[in-house]
């Protein structure tokens, strides 16, 4: 019974869900403080109210409904999905391409290198012999009716 629950922590599953886990919370952190620290200010300096639990709000036999305080979450859920997307999704996005691209670079250059040391150690009669065959390649393509 312990060896079966060592085997599903040690899964590498179990171990990424928690390392997620932890991670959602430090990005909820962040999010949370820029939404309170930036975000709530700015619509206060604009509404005149930081939030709106109090609007549209009555009581009736002790119980008191609250319409403010459901568009406030909702209008926090639509806040914190915008920051969310142009604060943490579209940077980590940015740097993933920026990363692709210099990934993509260097590798066309080692390919051209690796061509080009290719090239030096081929004879004449093999290099001619590829680039015969490129020409039939190109000539093969170019003659394919086009739809």
């Amino acid at each position: 019974m312990i060896e079966g629950f060592k085997k599903f922590i040690a899964r590498g599953n179990m171990i990424d869900m928690a390392v997620g886990v932890v991670m959602g919370g430090a990005v909820t952190t962040v999010v949370n403080s820029i939404v309170n620290n930036l975000i709530n200010p700015l619509i206060a300096m604009i509404f005149g109210k930081p939030n709106m639990d109090g609007l549209l709000a009555f009581t009736f036999n002790n119980a008191t409904i609250s319409f403010g305080a459901v568009l406030g979450a909702a209008l926090n859920f639509l806040i914190i999905a915008v920051a969310v997307y142009f604060f943490v999704l579209v940077p980590i996005n940015k740097i993933r391409d920026m990363s692709a691209a210099m990934l993509a670079s260097k590798k066309a250059a080692g390919d051209s290198e690796a061509a080009e040391e290719q090239q030096k150690t081929l004879s004449p009669e093999e290099q001619t012999v590829i680039l015969l065959e490129q020409i039939r390649d190109q000539l093969a393509a170019a003659q394919k009716p086009q739809r």
